[in-house]
């Protein structure tokens, strides 16, 4: 639903002496070259060359670049002499064909290009075509003989036209479809052999020259030429060559089919024209003419009816219509037809665009716009690259004429936004209101003609409107021509439901805005209608390119009847544009955006031109977004596919590189990618991303923005807030209507502000939003306005489905059931009765669910309303699984209304009938005990056994025993005789979990000592097993007993001070003590000890030889570290070397972009000559998917420290940190052994000398180790590590794999932290030992 706009015009003249007859540009040097043509009367043509350099965006003057003389053709001389005029990049030159036959080649690169004739054809040509990539040249001679050539005009192959052959893609025809094999009926089979009586002839305005186009990839071309006239009646017959000349198809036999020729870039069709209702022409009736589609096998393929009503023809000599279609062609991009129509009041050029296979006549171009005189163009082309410009001349004029796609929508706020889109077809509009109606295109709601509008424009002037655009407030349609004719129509869009007129326009203003003498100074190609709230009154803004080669800016102002006044003013440049607004303002201030992209403000009262930003190129659809509080922000989308956003004092953002289409509504900035997905971008963060900060960046673009996707290549046609709907179109041309979650909360927002509740909760219902939006948008507000919600929505079965989204939700408990309970108490003052099942709702739905509350309800209501409490146990079985409200019944101990619940479910009499007669025989506490140990509520199963009497005491004792309820069983049993036997239990299960300091406690309290001591010994608690043991009097042969377990397993645990101390205190055995001290380094408590107790002997028996074996022990462990750091340091080195070399293989890194692709085999196929228009067979090959056990397998196979790989170097790191903890641990031990070494014998005195010197020389070789390999290196190669870290996040196996080798390509050291080694400084050695060690 597009319309093709004009974007920009510019008119080179070349002065009334030229004639020109045919372009080319040359891509390399951005320049257009022109061939102008004189005939002279002694038979020759003069040829001029003339250049301009740029294109259609730089002004520059033409100049005469080369002129030569030829031989024009005798055959017709008012047929253009120059037929082709080609820049050919490899060969540098201007190659330039002549109907004479001379093919004249001029230099480009030479200062003074001389021409030079490169070959003559002696029969003259008639037609002449280069293929896409200039490497051959197809020509028609003067007797029909096709010659293919090359750039160095060598002959590949010369046939005639005229064949009986089909081709080589002759179809084979089996009978079948033909006429032969059909029935006939009573006319019988004579009716297949009776003879065609169709004639096939030519069309009266055919020009009877051939016709050559070649396919956009150049594997094949199309000839055009007339039957000789000795076959029959002539006629046109279209024919397919492939590169080396061979001829592929012949089309079908067409009648009336005319000259025009143009073969679709994309390669599906070949179009031409045909005419109708005339002998030999086709049937139909008189004056019918289609432009009609073929295929490259010469098959017909569609067609549509051209529009003469549209052209404003009148009578001609010549013509037989008064008009004739001179060619046909088609834009780079195959999206745009152009059919070039000569007519005698003027030629025009129509621009055809198809959507849902319907065509569109979208712009219209007139030679006479700007001459009362008939004024005729000599070629219409269309630019090579740039898909939408065009290239006409007329003899003494080069025109530029580019367009751009938009789509024209009603920028109408809410709660009156209509959704109106208008599309342009020929001379009238197609309108639909997408709120009210949504009408797929081609159809509309509406079809406004424009004929009553025509009629007063000059002959010579286009009938298709160049620019239509809608108010904001009024529901008014402007309608511009080119010429400068306008027309305001008020619609009377209706905006609700109801069976009048969707649309019922009518004119309040028809007329031109200014003079015809003044009109034909300005082109007008845009317009802006601005509302007034003064009487109503209406601006219209219209921009035009001016003949001083500026753009003029017309501002009138309507009073519903007439103009009341007209102002102009001059732009800064040429070619600018509109940018549209959405703003409400009176006073609103123009935008005006230039031909590079800067913005201008336009104070249409005074005349001010202010410059405001810039875009970083010219975005022609853009749109200026006003705001109350903040300054208005520009959105504007590139033709590259950027989207821009700025605003006044801020800089230029590119939001997206990929943009398609966007629009604003609901305070979303909505955009469409080409990685198929719609984007809504809150436009309250779109100023703080314009700001720059203090290092001169600008924030990130936050990734959390909503996202949809959508149908690949949808575009946003238009969006109704007040709807909650986006309509797309998709590449075919069909719509789709969405209505994303955006659109729909910012509605439902507006709604529960206004406390239009029942609106906002059906509209949440409808588009399946979460009901707890309705509570999370304005929590308190809504628990205030409670009755409100319930008085709106008072159905019973809307009020469970709120209540059921609420328990469901992802809000805390607490929250959940304070709104539970508050609409549930709202509802009980209503109507208990109407709202019963709502209520048990409110009940269930809470965390945890309420089932006791719920059951109670139908307990109240059972004598009252027997009926009613039968439909509510169904419903509320229907909630809860009845098994859940069986149990919770029976919970109750309420007999009665556990058979209501099992009456009412599907449960068997035959399973609960002898389990409830079983209870009823029970005593009242020994039942429910039953009903609770049945429902797995032992806490409570105990309390009621404790309560049915003592002669149930072991019974409690067992059961406690069974679930471990020893807590709840001492609180129910404190402060009774049974309490203690209740501490034995407990304190022996402790005892049998090895939790022996619990079970000592709970022995002691139970008064069960004996337990207690060997509770006390098992644990180690030595202090308390000693204290209890002495107090109650233990033999001395026990105590000592005891002490030396104790000691033995205090000795195990490596807690040798406490064994020693046990030893000395209650066994009495010195040397055993000092033994243990030994072995545990506590040489100093050692001494103590020996000469407190006065036994010296042991320090030569004990202490000596055990300082001597704890000094080669740490020796011993220093050779070990010592041997492993140098070992671990040495692999360390080689790693690091191997990373440099071959890191790929060091890292292990795979391409993780193939770890959710199938591997297949290496089947290929055999090379052939098909292109991209062909279809190829496809070969089928082997697949093997990884299984999930593969790819566990995989997963666990990254990270397993693999050898020679980033993993054996992390672990190579762990080792050595571990490594300097237990250095650390060794170097302690030995300082408090030196000061012993010293003291003792000389032996001892060298050993812990060299000991000291052992600890400190290792001490620096490990530091050493420790700098080296933690070094900080810089990054590898260019930083590829980071490669992915703006890829986009996929929930998949890839993805994990994908980030373990990513985090694989961090370096070890970064991951693994340095080893801090304590004490370096030195405090651990003893000074005495350095000075003894120097002397």
């Amino acid at each position: 639903m597009r319309n093709l706009s004009l974007a920009s015009i510019k008119t080179i003249p070349l002065g009334p002496s030229a004639n020109l007859c045919c372009t080319t540009i040359d891509l390399d040097q951005n320049a257009l070259y022109a061939a102008s043509e004189r005939v002279t009367p002694d038979g020759e043509v003069g040829v001029e060359l003339w250049k301009i350099e740029g294109d259609s965006e730089i002004e520059s003057d033409p100049q005469l670049f080369s002129m030569f003389s030829t031989m024009a053709s005798a055959q017709d001389l008012s047929c253009s002499q120059v037929i082709s005029l080609k820049a050919i990049p490899d060969c540098q030159g201007l190659v330039v064909i002549t109907r004479g036959g001379d093919i004249t080649m001029v230099s480009l690169e030479s200062e003074e290009p001389m021409p030079e004739v490169q070959g003559s054809v002696e029969d003259g040509i008639l037609a002449a075509s280069w293929s896409p990539d200039d490497s051959l040249l197809a020509l028609v001679t003067g007797v029909g003989k096709l010659i293919l050539m090359t750039s160095t005009f060598d002959v590949l192959s010369e046939a005639p036209i005229d064949t009986l052959d089909f081709g080589e893609d002759a179809p084979i025809n089996v009978g079948w479809g033909s006429k032969q094999t059909q029935f006939h009926g009573s006319l019988g089979k004579t009716a297949a052999q009776a003879p065609s009586n169709i004639l096939v002839g030519s069309s009266p305005d055919d020009d009877h020259l051939p016709r050559i186009h070649w396919r956009g990839d150049g594997a094949y071309f199309v000839v055009s030429s007339l039957t000789p006239e000795a076959a029959g009646r002539v006629h046109r017959i279209l024919r397919v060559y492939d590169r080396q000349g061979a001829l592929q198809s012949t089309s079908e036999a067409v009648s009336g089919l005319e000259h025009s020729l143009s073969w679709r870039p994309s390669g599906n069709l070949i179009a031409s024209t045909q005419r109708f209702g005339f002998e030999g022409g086709g049937a139909g009736r008189a004056g019918r003419h289609d432009l009609v589609f073929f295929e490259r096998n010469g098959l017909r393929h569609g067609e549509f009816e051209l529009r003469p009503a549209d052209m404003a023809v009148g009578q001609s000599a010549d013509k037989k219509w008064g008009y004739r279609v001179k060619e046909v062609g088609w834009s780079s991009d195959s999206n745009v037809l152009s059919i070039w129509i000569e007519r005698d009041e003027g030629d025009l050029v129509q621009l055809w665009t198809i959507g849902n296979y319907h065509w569109y006549l979208k712009q219209e171009i007139s030679a006479s716009s700007k001459s009362s005189k008939p004024v005729h163009f000599t070629s219409v082309e269309w630019h090579p690259e740039k898909a939408l410009q065009m290239i006409l001349t007329t003899s003494s004029e080069v025109i530029y004429r580019s367009f751009a796609w938009e789509t024209t929508i009603s920028p109408s706020k809410p709660p009156i936004d209509s959704g109106l889109v208008s599309v342009a077809d020929g001379a009238k509009l197609l309108l639909t209101p997408f709120r009210t109606q949504n009408v797929p295109p081609p159809m509309s709601s509406l079809e406004l003609s424009l004929a009553s509008s025509v009629t007063r424009l000059l002959p010579s002037a286009s009938r298709i409107p160049v620019s239509t655009c809608f108010t904001v407030k009024s529901d008014s349609l402007g309608i511009l021509w080119e010429e400068g004719s306008l027309e305001i129509w008020s619609l009377h869009t209706r905006l609700g439901a109801g069976r009048g007129k969707v649309l019922d326009p009518q004119v309040i203003y028809s007329g031109n805005i200014t003079d015809p003498e003044h009109a034909r100074e300005v082109t007008f190609r845009q317009m802006q209608l601005l509302d007034k709230s003064e009487r109503g009154n209406i601006s219209a803004v219209l921009l035009g390119s001016g003949s001083q080669g500026k753009d003029v800016l017309v501002i009138s102002t309507f009073d519903g009847e007439k103009i009341v006044e007209t102002t102009s003013l001059d732009m800064q440049s040429l070619n600018g544009r509109l940018l549209g607004s959405d703003s409400e303002n009176d006073n609103t201030v123009i935008a005006w955006q230039g031909p590079k992209g800067d913005i201008f403000e336009v104070d249409p009262a005074s005349g001010v031109i202010a410059p405001i930003n810039r875009f970083s190129e010219l975005c022609f659809v853009a749109q200026q977004i006003s705001s109350i509080n903040n300054p208005s922000i520009y959105v504007g989308l590139a033709d590259n596919g950027k989207l821009y956003v700025t605003a006044q004092g801020k800089s230029c953002r590119t939001l997206a590189t990929n943009a398609t289409s966007f629009t604003v509504a609901s305070g979303y900035l909505i955009y469409t990618t080409g990685t198929h997905e719609v984007i809504f971008s809150p436009l309250k963060a779109l100023p703080d991303l314009l700001i720059v900060d203090d290092h001169g960046s600008l924030k990130d673009i936050p990734t959390d923005w909503e996202k949809r996707r959508v149908e690949r290549g949808s575009r946003i046609v238009v969006s109704v807030p007040s709807a909650m709907s986006l309509v797309l179109q998709m590449p075919r041309g069909n719509l789709e209507t969405i209505n994303p979650r955006p659109l729909v909360l910012e509605v439902v927002r507006q709604d529960l502000d206004a406390g239009q509740y029942r609106k906002a909760f059906l509209s949440c219902r409808k588009h399946r939003i979460d009901l707890n939006f309705l509570v999370e948008h304005d929590q308190t507000g809504f628990l205030e306005n409670l009755s409100a919600f319930v008085e709106q929505v008072h159905e019973v079965d809307h009020i469970n489905l709120f209540l059921t989204n609420v328990g469901r939700g992802s809000q805390p408990p607490e929250t959940i059931t304070k709104i539970c309970d508050t609409l549930r108490e709202e509802l009980e003052k209503r109507d208990l009765k109407t709202y019963v099942n709502s209520i048990l709702t409110a009940h269930v739905v809470k965390t945890p669910p309420d089932h006791e509350s719920g059951l109670s309800l139908l307990l109240r209501l059972r004598e009252t309303e027997p009926t009613l409490v039968e439909d509510a146990v169904k419903y509320i079985i229907f909630l809860v699984d009845a098994d859940k409200l069986f149990d919770t019944a029976l919970g109750m101990y309420d007999f009665s209304l556990v058979l209501l619940i099992a009456q009412h479910s599907q449960k068997d009499p035959r399973e609960y009938l002898p389990f409830l007669r079983e209870l009823r025989a029970l005593d009242k506490y020994h039942q429910r005990f039953r009903i609770d140990d049945h429902l797995k509520r032992h806490v409570s199963a105990l309390q009621n056994l404790s309560l049915a009497g003592p002669s149930y005491f072991d019974e409690a004792i067992e059961y406690v025993e069974r679930y471990q309820l020893y807590d709840s069983a001492l609180s129910i049993w404190k402060g009774t005789p049974q309490y203690k036997s209740i501490l034995d239990v407990y304190g022996t299960w402790l005892f049998e979990r090895k939790e022996f300091r619990q079970a000592a406690s709970v022995f002691v309290e139970a008064e069960n000592t004996q337990k207690a001591i060997i509770s006390y010994e098992r644990s180690l608690d030595w202090q308390d097993l000693f204290d209890l043991a002495l107090r109650l009097e233990t033999p001395q042969e026990d105590i000592v007993e005891i002490g030396y377990r104790v000691s033995e397993e205090l000795t195990s645990k490596k807690r040798y001070s406490e064994a020693a101390r046990v030893l000395l205190d209650y066994v009495k055995d010195v040397r055993t003590a000092v033994i243990t001290l030994v072995q545990g380094n506590e040489f100093s408590e050692a001494r103590r000890i020996i000469t407190l107790n006065h036994v010296p002997e042991l320090l030569e028996d004990v202490i000596h030889p055990g300082a001597l074996e704890s000094r080669a022990q740490i020796s011993e462990d220093l050779s070990e570290m010592k041997e492993q750091i140098r070992k671990q340091l040495n692999r360390i080195r080689e790693l690091r070397v191997k990373k440099v070399e071959d890191p790929d293989e060091f890292y292990g890194v795979e391409d993780t972009a193939l770890h959710d692709v199938d591997v297949m085999t290496d089947v290929s196929m055999a090379p052939t000559a098909f292109t991209r228009y062909t279809v190829a067979p496809s070969t089928a090959s082997r697949m093997s998917k990884r299984s999930s056990r593969s790819k566990r397998k995989m997963e666990r196979k990254v990270g397993s420290g693999r050898k020679g790989t980033v993993d054996e170097e992390e672990y190579l790191l762990k080792s050595v940190s571990k490594l300097v903890g237990r250095f650390s641990a060794t170097r302690d031990e030995g300082s408090k052994l030196l000061p012993h070494l010293l003291q003792f014998t000389p032996e001892h005195r060298d050993e812990g000398l060299a000991m000291q010197r052992e600890l400190a020389d290792f001490e620096t070789e490990l530091k050493a180790a420790v700098e080296e390999i933690w070094a900080v290196t810089p990054p590898l190669g260019d930083g590829s590590i980071n490669s992915t870290e703006n890829a986009p996040t996929r929930d998949s196996w890839a993805a994990r794999m994908e980030e373990a080798e990513k985090n694989r390509r961090i370096n070890p050291v970064e991951r693994v932290p340095k080893p801090e080694m304590s004490g370096d400084r030195g405090d651990w050695k003893l000074r005495l030992f350095e000075f003894l060690g120097q002397s």
